[in-house]
């Protein structure tokens, strides 16, 4: 495999969240097309708050929510930052989950005008059968989570909800990756084996697939629609725990149209600036932020420019 060569300048990240507009004016970019954001039902995101409160006991590291705010003053600093559509990526732990969360999805983007209306699932009886209504009724994203939800990507009772997906082209946020902590089910060898079998299937491999890199970027360049988010890559935070490594750096040149913004909002340990400036440091030049902050996104959710 042929590297690209590293381009000689990019633009300084910026280091506080009041710096992020200059800063994306700066690179002329029209926003942030963000895919990594979550808006939950009120008493579910409380106890997503608590989980994190207790993160020392979970993963050995503190996790202090950076963004622990009410759902108006989230959604004001998101526009603040230049987000020009908000998604809602929200995911279900358990079965009988995914159709109650679906609806409260639908609901948040009627009240919400630039909401991005979301969807997801769970192995289960009818699965099938509710996606594709999500995807009649208007949604344009989907989230999984196979470490939270403890189940097998390629299960066959997805097989329905995944040809839905794959026939309407819809793009799928999908944590895979073995970080922060590895579940039965994670990896990225499921991942391929669904992809074998729907290889058209749009998938957003988050956090970059840390800490399998280089596996679930194999996938990105094997499949044509399978790409991959930035959350939490690269900051401070995660290179503590999950270091990328050198030689996948040394990939992302070759990857620019693959990999889009994503933030992990508002359930990060710190301002949604570092993340910018984290993908800045990299060095990859400015032609790869551009793509990665705004263009590859907002073409695949279809934002105006």
């Amino acid at each position: 495999m042929t590297l690209s060569p590293r381009p000689a300048q990019t633009t300084p990240g910026p280091l506080t969240d009041a710096d992020i507009p200059a800063y994306v004016d700066a690179l002329g970019l029209p926003g942030l097309a963000d895919i990594h954001v979550h808006f939950l039902p009120e008493p579910m995101l409380r106890k997503v708050w608590a989980y994190f409160d207790d993160a020392g006991e979970h993963y050995g590291q503190e996790w202090p929510i950076e963004y622990r705010l009410d759902e108006q003053a989230r959604l004001d600093i998101l526009r603040g930052f230049g987000l020009k559509a908000i998604p809602a990526l929200a995911y279900p732990h358990k079965p009988g989950m995914a159709q109650w969360l679906n609806a409260w999805c639908a609901e948040f983007a009627q009240r919400v005008p630039d909401a991005i209306h979301c969807g997801t699932l769970y192995p289960e009886e009818g699965v099938g059968d509710y996606v594709a209504q999500a995807v009649a009724d208007g949604a344009r994203l989907f989230k999984v989570h196979v470490q939270v939800g403890r189940f097998a990507p390629n299960d066959p009772l997805l097989d329905p909800a995944w040809g839905a997906l794959s026939d309407a082209g819809m793009p799928i946020v999908i944590h895979a990756g073995s970080a922060p902590l590895p579940g039965e089910f994670t990896g990225a060898a499921r991942i391929g084996d669904v992809l074998a079998r729907f290889p058209l299937l749009t998938l957003v491999v988050a956090h970059l697939g840390m800490p399998e890199y280089h596996e679930f970027a194999d996938l990105a360049q094997k499949y044509p629609n399978v790409r991959l988010d930035t959350t939490m890559c690269g900051t401070d935070f995660t290179e503590a725990r999950s270091s990328m490594p050198s030689s996948y750096v040394e990939r992302l040149p070759d990857l620019q149209d693959k990999v889009i913004l994503g933030s992990d909002f508002p359930n990060i340990p710190y301002a949604y600036a570092h993340q910018l400036e984290a993908l800045a440091r990299l060095d990859l030049g400015d032609d790869w932020m551009r793509d990665v902050l705004w263009h590859n996104g907002a073409r695949l959710l279809n934002l105006a420019t």
